[in-house]
């Protein structure tokens, strides 16, 4: 069986603590599961916003801290995939939102699948998508 590696977009991360069955579904198959700083920063700046901050941010400690659960860097090598992806997106006219470029960029340089609701990574012909509705 081929090895089974995700990314999670912060959305997925939500559904997955809200049970979304097919999120659920999809993590508890993969062999490994990655985040990256990107990801977090929209996490946390979501719990700031909420009145579970703590609760929150100690939930995704626990999360972070499984043996299946990787962080990738945003590092130089990540940075050359986005400019890819943002002018292929730039002279398509199909713009997406800026932290998600860095989410694909994230997957195309690991060879992930990114998990999602959003539609628009159908606009990144570079990586695969999990879609969740």
């Amino acid at each position: 069986m081929e090895n089974s590696k995700i990314i999670l977009d912060s959305c997925a991360y939500s559904a997955f603590l809200r049970g979304h069955g097919k999120v659920k579904s999809v993590m508890q198959i993969s062999d490994e599961i990655f985040i990256n700083s990107i990801i977090i920063g929209e996490l946390l700046s979501g719990f700031a916003l909420g009145n579970r901050e703590e609760r929150n941010r100690d939930i995704l400690l626990k999360f972070l801290k499984s043996p299946r659960v990787k962080t990738v860097a945003v590092n130089n090598e990540t940075s050359e995939r986005y400019a890819v992806i943002i002018n292929y997106l730039r002279k398509n006219g199909t713009p997406i939102p800026t932290n998600d470029i860095w989410i694909a960029a994230s997957a195309m340089e690991y060879g992930l699948k990114v998990v999602t609701a959003g539609k628009h990574y159908l606009n990144v012909p570079h990586i695969i998508t999990e879609f969740y509705d």
